[in-house]
C-alpha cells in the first residue's frame, strides 16, 4: 500500500488539520534533543482524545506500521526518534486539565499538558507539584511518565513515579486501560500503572494522568558551597541531612562554573574558588532551621570540608544561585557534549567519581570534561566536550570506545547506565551492564504481552 493511501486513511481518524506531512513538521516531530538520526516519519498525528489514540494504534496494528509516541521531545537518549517511516503520535493537542480535587490534592490532566503548566496550576491553587527540571517549560507530563523523569528535587520528593496516582493508557494492542483510578490504597494484584511509568512508549501511550500535589514549601533557601575535594561530598551531605530537610543537593565542577560565568556574564558566587561546588536547598520554615544550617556551614569551614560559601537572603537570590547549576546544560550545548547520565547509591559516589576521573584522564587526555549532577540521589552527568577542530563522528566514536570501561566500573558498584534520561536508542547497547539476561527476558515478555505485533516505539530499550 502506498504512503498516499496510508495518509488518506489516517485523515479519516482525526479532526481536520490534525495530520501533518510537510517536511518542517516531519523534521520537528521526528527527533528529540539528541539529533542522532535524520528524521523520516510517515506523518505526524495530533489526536485530541483517548479514543483517537486508540483508533491510530488499531490502524497501525492492521497495517503493521510502527508508532513513535512524542511528548515534548526533550529526551537525551533518542527515545522519540522516528527515522524509518513510523507514524509519530504527538499529544500536543491533549493538554487540558480535566479535573481537580482539592480535598484529595489531586489533579487529572491529559498527557500533553506541559510540566510548567501543572506546576502553575498547583501554585494557583496554593499547592505544589515538585517534579522539576530544566525542561519543565517544554516537557510534557506524558513524556515525564514514560521516562519516569526525576530532576532537581528527587532527594526530598522522589521521581515522577511517586506522584502518579492514576493513568489512562492505550496499549500496543489498542486496549484502553484505566489504571488505579487515583486510589491511594488498592491491593488488588499487579499494579500495571507502574509498568507504563518508565516504559518509554514501548508498551502503549499514556493519554491521561492523575497526579498528586502537596503543600508549598516555605522560605526555600539555598547554600552554595565551595569544597576542596570529592571526599568532602558525602560528609557534607550526611551532616546537612541530619540538620535540615534538604529539597536538593546538587554538584558541579569548577570547569562547569567557569563556563556558565563566561557564557552568561555572571560574577563568581564565592570569594574562594574550589575544584568542586555543592548547591543545597532546604525549606527554612523557622529561624531554628536556618540556625541549624548555618551551624553545619561553620562546622564544615572549621574542619576544612568547606572552603567558602554563600546563602540566599531572598527569593531573587535563590533564583540567582540556582543559575550556576541550571545553566550548565544550556551553556555547553554548543560544544555538542557526549553525555552519560549515570547513577550509583549515594555512599558509592566518591568511589565512582574517582574511578571515572581516572578513566577519563587516561582515555580523554585532550578532551574537556564537565561534571554536574543530582548527587543527593546518586545521579551524575558526565559531559565530554568535543574539541572544536575535531570531526564530531570521530569524537563520538572515541567516546563510545571508553563507555565499556565506565560501565564496567558502574556494574561493579551496582549502578545504572541511565539514571533519568531513559535507554532509548543510545543506551540500548549497554543495557546488560545494569540488567541481567534473565531480567531482559522478562522485559521482552512484558513487551510482547502489551504489544504483540511490536509496533510501539520499536528498536528502543529492548529488541
Amino acid at each position: 500500500m502506498s504512503s498516499d493511501t496510508y495518509i488518506a486513511q489516517l485523515r479519516t481518524l482525526l479532526d481536520d488539520d490534525c495530520l501533518l506531512t510537510d517536511k518542517d513538521s516531519l523534521d520537528h516531530y521526528g527527533k528529540d534533543w539528541t539529533n542522532i538520526k535524520q528524521p523520516a516519519p510517515l506523518a505526524i498525528a495530533l489526536p485530541k482524545t483517548t479514543e483517537q489514540v486508540q483508533a491510530l494504534i488499531l490502524w497501525a496494528n492492521d497495517n503493521q506500521i510502527a508508532i513513535v509516541p512524542s511528548g515534548g521531545r526533550t529526551g537525551l537518549s533518542g527515545g522519540a526518534v522516528a527515522a524509518n517511516g513510523e507514524l509519530v503520535v504527538a499529544l500536543d493537542k491533549m493538554n487540558k486539565v480535566i479535573e481537580f480535587n482539592p480535598g484529595s490534592q489531586q489533579v487529572k490532566c491529559q498527557a500533553g499538558a506541559i510540566t510548567e503548566q501543572i506546576q502553575q496550576f498547583a501554585e494557583d491553587n496554593d499547592l505544589y507539584y515538585p517534579v522539576d527540571f530544566a525542561s519543565s517549560g517544554s516537557s510534557q507530563i506524558g513524556g515525564n511518565i514514560a521516562t519516569n523523569a526525576g530532576g532537581i528535587k528527587v532527594i526530598r520528593y522522589g521521581l515522577t513515579r511517586d506522584w502518579v496516582q492514576g493513568l489512562t493508557v492505550v496499549t500496543g494492542k489498542g486496549d484502553i486501560l484505566e489504571l488505579n483510578k487515583g486510589l491511594v490504597k488498592n491491593a488488588t494484584g499487579y499494579d500495571l500503572r507502574h509498568l507504563f511509568i518508565g516504559s518509554e512508549g514501548t508498551l502503549g501511550i499514556v493519554t491521561e494522568a492523575t497526579l498528586k500535589l502537596t503543600r508549598k514549601p516555605v522560605n526555600l533557601t539555598v547554600l552554595l558551597l565551595a569544597i576542596p575535594n570529592l571526599d568532602s561530598l558525602m560528609p557534607i551531605l550526611q551532616q546537612f541531612q541530619k540538620a535540615v530537610d534538604l529539597t536538593a543537593f546538587e554538584f558541579f565542577s569548577d570547569e562547569a562554573l567557569e563556563k556558565v560565568m563566561a557564557h552568561h556574564n555572571l560574577a563568581c558566587p564565592v570569594q574562594q574558588r574550589a575544584p568542586y561546588y555543592c548547591l543545597l536547598e532546604f525549606d527554612a520554615a523557622s529561624e531554628d532551621i536556618l540556625e541549624a544550617a548555618l551551624a553545619e556551614f561553620e562546622t564544615g569551614l572549621g574542619n576544612e570540608q568547606i572552603l567558602d560559601g554563600t546563602m540566599s537572603q531572598s527569593q531573587q537570590q535563590v533564583e540567582d544561585l540556582w543559575k550556576y547549576r541550571e545553566f550548565i546544560s544550556e551553556t555547553i550545548s554548543g560544544r555538542k557534549p557526549y553525555k552519560n547520565d549515570i547513577s550509583v547509591t549515594p555512599e558509592k559516589i566518591t568511589k565512582f567519581l574517582t574511578g571515572v576521573n581516572d578513566i577519563v584522564a587516561k582515555d580523554y587526555p585532550d578532551f574537556e570534561v564537565i561534571w554536574f549532577g543530582h548527587i543527593g540521589d546518586g545521579n551524575l552527568h558526565l559531559n565530554i566536550l568535543a574539541p572544536e577542530d575535531m570531526d564530531y563522528q570521530e569524537f563520538t566514536e572515541s567516546c563510545e570506545q571508553v563507555n565499556p570501561k565506565i560501565f564496567t566500573l558502574l556494574q561493579e558498584l551496582g549502578g545504572s547506565i541511565s539514571a533519568e534520561h531513559g535507554v532509548g536508542l543510545l543506551k540500548k547497547p549497554y543495557l546488560n551492564f545494569t540488567r541481567s539476561d534473565t531480567e531482559i527476558s522478562y522485559l521482552k515478555a512484558i513487551k510482547h504481552a502489551f504489544d504483540p505485533k511490536g509496533i510501539m516505539n520499536p528498536g528502543k530499550v529492548i529488541d
